[in-house]
């Protein structure tokens, strides 16, 4: 059954999927102007590919293949089809390339250049050839010829990236070259993410119960049409899955991010999504 585009006064553009078995119904949001369609939770990969260097309320090890599978298998099966991942998660880009073999097209998949992780500490490079390097570099480590989303991994200078490194000419013609979906950029300031919904197709940034100081790019982006991802929905771990439906309810929210390699926590973060939405219903 084709996709069916709903218009709801306070949930936007959505679509209402049908799974294979008939009897779920699940919204995915369009990004801005992209035609690109993904689940309102993204299954971040941080926690795939390193251990060290994070914020997470508690310590975890990096898991075996097998349970990264069955970890995609329901994340699948909830309705989730976007991957947020970067060269700065250590071998999460590796990882995911051999796990969706003979599965690519299922996945919208999410990455981001200019940062990468090398010897336990971050290493960065915004020039022209450094970005092209580092898409490069992604889609040999995804197995795949074509990124979905290529966000810019700010270092907090968001508006020198933009206007002295010009990251965002060097991510448009990877676009124009067919390499690249749409980009946007992981911005950490408020000038940074309303100069990068002005430029682009979307950006990611930092929203939660605890921290609304970046509702602006929100609003802007839901005047725009543009896309935004929200990372640190749950403050890496530190706030209760209920708060998740914080960030979804906003106006403006294309998907909501979520790092974990918990089973029992991926189904209780869809099912927020699900009372979100009955909220607003």
């Amino acid at each position: 059954m084709a996709p069916s585009i709903l218009r709801h006064p306070s949930l936007g553009n959505i679509l209402k999927l049908i799974n294979r078995a008939g009897d779920k119904i699940l919204l995915k949001n369009i990004i801005g102007t992209t035609g690109i369609i993904v689940s309102q939770i993204g299954l971040g990969t941080v926690k795939w590919g390193r251990t060290t260097g994070v914020k997470y309320k508690t310590a975890f090890t990096l898991p075996e293949d097998h349970a990264l599978c069955d970890l995609l298998a329901i994340a699948s099966d909830c309705g989730i089809n976007l991957l947020d991942t970067a060269p700065a998660y250590g071998v999460s880009e590796e990882r995911l390339g051999k796990l969706l073999k003979n599965q690519r097209k299922n996945w919208v998949i999410s990455t981001k250049a200019g940062e990468e992780w090398v010897n336990d500490a971050s290493r960065f490079d915004f020039s022209k050839a450094g970005l092209e390097a580092s898409v490069n570099r992604s889609l040999r480590r995804l197995h795949t010829d074509y990124l979905d989303i290529v966000l810019v991994h700010s270092n907090g200078e968001d508006l020198k990236l933009i206007h002295e490194e010009a990251v965002f000419e060097t991510l448009d013609r990877l676009k124009e070259a067919g390499k690249i979906r749409a980009f946007g950029m992981s911005t950490k300031t408020i000038a940074g993410g309303l100069a990068t919904i002005d430029q682009t197709d979307l950006a990611m940034v930092s929203f939660n119960a605890a921290y609304t100081d970046e509702r602006p790019v929100l609003t802007y982006a839901n005047e725009k049409n543009k896309g935004i991802f929200i990372k640190k929905a749950l403050s890496s771990g530190h706030l209760q899955a209920p708060s998740l439906q914080f960030a979804l309810n906003e106006p403006g929210v294309t998907s909501v991010i979520i790092g974990t390699i918990n089973p029992t926590h991926l189904r209780e973060n869809t099912a927020q999504t699900e009372l979100a939405v009955k909220k607003k219903q």
